[in-house]
Order: structure tokens, then C-alpha cells, then sequence
């Protein structure tokens, strides 16, 4: 099995790049690409080149891909395919990143349903910490592994819609228990009437979250001493109260 590499969103600074967005998507089975979303994450980041890991088997409609089996397939099964693309994954991400001569601090993964599968597991047990983990709707119960396997704990995002029709809010909230019983870092974000795509507020989200995880710019903290980042995330994109819950507590 063999990951190769899709389009480059190349840093809009000139020289290197000092940072590495890997997308993992699963094609055809979002409404917007990952790779059209992180457009709108280039100016924020201005030195980071956002790449798209194309998943390595075909999936059922032309055109559309997936990182792993799941129809007719055991849990034991579905572990085992997991596994096999993550060692994949890995190989794929130390060559992306000796090229361009980045640590994996300088490392943030971003995945969509399956793809948000993979960049838990494989961000939870990299030999080094990477800059952060987002996870858009994924399915993924960290709870599954055994301590040994921890190898790091990245500051990690989770996005879900609270309609999603293929992977059910529960399923956020039971990887997020998982990972704290981990004391992995892990916040969240339930996006409110919304199913199995990436809505505004979610990109918005995601941005906040990898500026704040991977760039990590000097903020200028006002006097309220509000403690709470999540709120942080909030303020900084006015997302309409009611619209969407963040936390990273209870």
C-alpha cells in the first residue's frame, strides 16, 4: 500500500515552508474538499503548504477513494485495515516532511470521516508530538488502544455535526471521553443542524484551532481572564450563540 501525494496548496510566503497541513479526505463523500477548504486557511498561515494525502484504495462510486474497508468487515478487520494504512501514512508523512526539512512539531494532520479515523491514530502514536490533530466526523474510539501504543498526545480538535446521518454525534463523544481517559489534549466543537460536511463555522473552527495549536502567534490577552479556550475560539470567528457548543471539559 503506497500514499501518494495530491495537490499542494503551496506556502504563500516566499522561501520554504516553515509548516505541513496534511489533508486526509475521503473523496466524494464531502460536499466541499478539504483541499478547496484549506484555501481559506492560506492567509492565516502564510507559511505552510496544505497537501492532500490521497487514500489508497477505490471506493465504491468513480472517482472517490477511502483508507480503509468497512462493509462486511469485523471490527478485528477494520482494526487491521486501520493499521495497515497508518504504517502507509507514516512513511508517507516522514518523506513529506524530510523534504522539506520540518520537524513533527511543524506537523498538523486535518482529516474528514475516515480520514479523521486516521490522523487520530496515527497522530496519537507517532514517535515525536506533532503540532496538532483536527477530526472532522470521524468514528475513531481511541479506546480501542492500548496505553503502550500511545507514543504522543498532540492538542487535538474534534468537529462533528449533531444530524450526521453516517457517524452519529455519540461518536464524537465517545472518542472524546476516550482521549481524555488518555490525558490526550482534546477539544470539541458540535455544529448544530448540521450532518456529514464541513460547515462555515467548522472551517472557521479549524483555523482559530491550528493557529492557535501549530503557528502558536503571540495573542494579546484582554483583562475579562476568561480561562476558558474554547471561548477563545468562540470570540474569535462571532459565531452566533446557539449556533455551536465547544469544550474541553465535561
Amino acid at each position: 500500500m503506497e500514499i501518494k501525494e495530491g495537490t499542494c496548496l503551496a506556502a504563500m510566503s516566499c522561501g520554504k515552508p516553515a509548516y505541513l497541513v496534511v489533508l486526509l479526505d475521503e473523496p466524494g463523500a464531502a460536499e466541499a474538499k478539504l483541499v478547496d477548504i484549506a484555501i481559506n486557511w492560506q492567509p492565516t498561515m502564510l507559511k505552510a503548504d496544505f497537501l492532500l494525502a490521497e487514500a489508497p484504495l477505490p471506493g465504491k462510486k468513480p472517482n472517490s477513494w477511502k483508507w480503509f474497508e468497512t462493509e462486511g468487515k469485523s471490527p478485528d478487520e477494520i482494526r487491521a485495515g486501520i493499521e495497515e494504512a497508518a504504517a502507509a501514512l507514516n512513511i508517507f508523512l516522514d518523506e513529506m516532511l524530510a523534504k522539506r526539512r520540518l520537524d513533527d512539531n511543524h506537523l498538523a494532520l486535518v482529516g474528514f470521516s475516515q480520514g479523521a479515523d486516521m490522523a487520530l491514530h496515527v497522530g496519537l502514536r507517532r514517535p515525536k508530538t506533532m503540532g496538532g490533530v483536527v477530526a472532522f466526523s470521524g468514528t475513531y474510539s481511541a479506546g480501542a488502544a492500548a496505553g503502550a501504543e500511545i507514543a504522543a498526545k498532540p492538542q487535538i480538535l474534534l468537529v462533528h455535526g449533531d444530524a450526521d446521518p453516517v457517524a452519529p454525534l455519540a461518536a464524537m463523544t465517545k472518542t472524546k471521553e476516550a482521549l481524555k481517559a488518555l490525558d490526550a489534549p482534546v477539544k470539541s466543537m458540535s455544529r448544530i443542524g448540521i450532518g456529514h460536511v464541513i460547515d462555515d463555522d467548522g472551517v472557521m473552527g479549524c483555523e482559530t484551532f491550528l493557529a492557535k495549536t501549530l503557528i502558536k502567534p503571540k495573542v494579546k490577552k484582554e483583562d475579562h481572564h476568561d480561562e476558558h479556550d474554547d471561548h477563545d475560539l468562540e470570540e474569535a470567528y462571532r459565531v452566533v450563540p446557539g449556533s455551536s457548543i465547544f469544550s474541553n471539559g465535561t
